[in-house]
């Protein structure tokens, strides 16, 4: 029975490539288990190779699995694989439009293509809401690389689907790109639009993500919310800026793994469960260090990331 409250279930989804060419066949996805909320930013993180791709063509019908399950808004992708292609937006990192085609053109070759009748399709409507209606019947060559970048969200929208699911959507692209495209998913997802966001950069999951999953090596490592995976680490760093330089670390700082940096700030990486700020400040005080500033620093995503994946080795 399908919860109404997920927009996409996968279950026990394998996926192998038979060997090819001398090269032993690919067990890329061993077992996949995954829910996402209906209305949620999901993020999907993994190393290269890691089956994320892999996942989201099966998701999107361009790739059969060997074995498990998937729903996408409720259907089937084998028993109702056309209710399930119109319920998802597909937006590639790659980017390929026929040079001699305009926005306006592939977009209304995409409506052609998902059965949309003439008088229901929203052309000029998203083409708005993408910010390229003044580049309507321009050439696709003409435009830059963060136009296309918006007409390829456009292309995955013609249809109108619950799900859009974003491949590296801001890869290659300027920092200024990156976080108009952040407000537009954003704006999006406000209007009950479920996200589905692979990407390289981990801060984009930190900051847009409700909930994210880690995949490696064709299997989830984990998955939780975001608050969640950043309370995962029990590590936080402390930064002293002494009142006059050091020419090496006390004894007593020493022991708790303390450690100059280029700047002459002492670093403390210390778990709060073990060892408090004010331990760390009684034992500066020992070593007669006069304190001008202090700060801390809690773990982000990347050091999750990074612990997570350097654990799980290939099976």
């Amino acid at each position: 029975m399908t919860n109404p409250q997920l927009a996409l279930k996968i279950q026990g989804l394998e996926k192998i490539y038979p060997s090819n060419k001398g090269e032993p066949a690919k067990h890329a996805l061993k077992g996949i288990d995954l829910s996402v909320r209906r209305g949620s930013i999901f993020g999907l993180l993994g190393p290269n190779g890691a089956g994320k791709s892999t996942s989201i063509n099966i998701l999107a019908g361009l790739v059969r699995k060997t074995a498990g399950s998937a729903t996408v808004w409720g259907f089937d992708i084998d028993e109702q694989p056309r209710n399930a292609k119109a319920c998802i937006g597909i937006v590639p990192q790659e980017i390929y439009f026929d040079a001699f085609f305009s926005p306006r053109e592939i977009l209304e070759l995409q409506a052609g293509l998902y059965g949309i009748p003439a008088s229901d399709r929203r052309t000029d409507d998203i083409l708005a809401a993408v910010s390229l209606q003044d580049k309507a019947d321009s050439y696709t060559r003409h435009l830059s690389g963060g136009m296309k970048r918006r007409l390829l969200l456009a292309k995955a929208m013609v249809h109108n689907p619950p799900i859009l699911v974003l491949d590296e959507p801001t890869a290659g692209v300027d920092v200024k790109l990156r976080q108009n495209l952040w407000g537009y998913v954003r704006k999006l997802n406000d209007l009950g639009v479920t996200i589905v966001l692979t990407t390289h950069y981990l801060e984009e999951a930190e900051e847009l993500c409700d909930e994210i999953a880690i995949i490696n090596h064709g299997e989830v490592v984990a998955c939780d919310t975001t608050a969640n995976l950043l309370g995962r680490l029990d590590e936080k760093i402390i930064i002293i800026q002494p009142a006059a330089p050091l020419p090496s670390l006390p004894e007593v700082l020493q022991k708790i793994g303390a450690s100059l940096n280029k700047a002459g700030e002492i670093v403390i990486r210390f778990n709060p469960s073990h060892m408090s700020i004010g331990q760390i400040l009684k034992k500066t005080q020992q070593a007669a260090i006069e304190i001008t500033d202090l700060s801390t620093q809690e773990s982000d995503l990347e050091d999750i990331f990074l612990q997570i994946t350097s654990l799980k080795e290939p099976s």
